[in-house]
């Protein structure tokens, strides 16, 4: 496609930060594209910041990060109005929110008080304080890092927050080869020092019409429609895919064409960012359990057992 070259830059440099994870970085632009959030889920220590920072720097966007704590408030994203005693009015403080790219470093060490308060902004863009409602910058891309719910000081998302994720992520451990790179090579937080903006505005709004405008046959409508129901059907699973998983996995496919160069969606596609969609938004049955079946062992399950009729 026409927009997608300029794009290549971007990806090339970030592999370059994060070794050997191309798949993961390109799924992270998809989502950009698509006006979605990330939802990076793994271990401490094998680069999920520093993922998020190398991304906000090559993008060159306004970018904010937060730590979320036990301590941090629901004002601390969506801001506060505070009395000014000369124009004798409440004057409104904005939040962190108001940027282009939100890193939310570690968002399960937070209240879901302060977590739900990112609910109204990830699904609408915009913030409503004191009923008053306030857009944000566009683009707006969240991306949260999450460590594993087993870890000290963890509390699950609330499933409404999972669900306003268009994909989860998980880096995992770099293998021998790229780790002895990682090793010998410069110091990531020099190298992300280094980078500068790599993207204009206008490559952005163009790249977003073409994948718009990427074609989907019918049939291939169906076949979305049908994998998503059967999330919601199969004996493995206790809690299915939302019909917002439905949109998202529609976008996803289409960006999935547009990457390859293609102007129309194919099944490959679908079944590609099908596990990146749906592994956040589904709980296994007890039955999965009993089993030990994974999440990734049912979802291939769903996409052998659907065909493209």
């Amino acid at each position: 496609m026409t927009w997608k070259p300029y794009f290549d830059p971007i990806t090339d440099t970030l592999n370059q930060i994060i070794l050997g994870k191309e798949e993961v970085i390109q799924e992270i632009l998809l989502s950009f594209l698509c006006e979605g959030h990330v939802l990076l889920k793994d271990l401490p220590g094998v680069g999920k910041t520093t993922l998020a920072l190398a991304f906000s720097k090559v993008m060159g966007l306004d970018f904010k990060r937060i730590q979320f704590t036990p301590d941090i408030m629901p004002t601390d994203l969506t801001g506060f109005s505070v009395w000014d005693r000369q124009s004798k009015k409440f004057i409104y403080q904005p939040g962190i929110v108001f940027c282009n790219i939100l890193l939310a470093d570690e968002i399960n060490r937070t209240s879901p008080k302060t977590q739900s308060s990112l609910l109204e902004v990830m699904e609408e863009g915009k913030v409503t304080v004191d009923g008053i409602s306030r857009e944000v910058p566009r683009p707006f891309f969240v991306i949260a890092t999450q460590n594993p719910n087993q870890a000290i000081g963890t509390q699950e998302l609330p499933e409404a927050q999972i669900d306003r994720f268009m994909i989860e992520c998980s880096l995992g451990y770099p293998d021998f080869q790229d780790e002895l790179r990682l090793a010998q090579a410069m110091d990531s937080k020099q190298k992300i020092k280094r980078l500068h903006p790599l993207l204009e505005a206008h490559v952005l709004d163009k790249a977003k019409q073409e994948i718009a405008s990427v074609y989907v046959k019918d049939i291939l409508y169906e076949y979305i429609v049908r994998l998503v129901q059967q999330t919601r059907n199969d004996s493995m699973i206790q809690v299915g895919a939302s019909p917002r998983a439905t949109l998202a996995l529609v976008k996803l496919a289409k960006a999935s064409s547009w990457y390859a160069g293609r102007d129309y969606v194919l099944p490959e596609d679908i079944r590609k960012q099908f596990p990146y969609v749906m592994r956040h938004r589904i709980l296994l049955s007890s039955k999965a359990y009993a089993q030990k079946l994974t999440k990734e062992e049912v979802l291939q399950n769903i996409l052998k057992t659907v065909k493209v009729k």
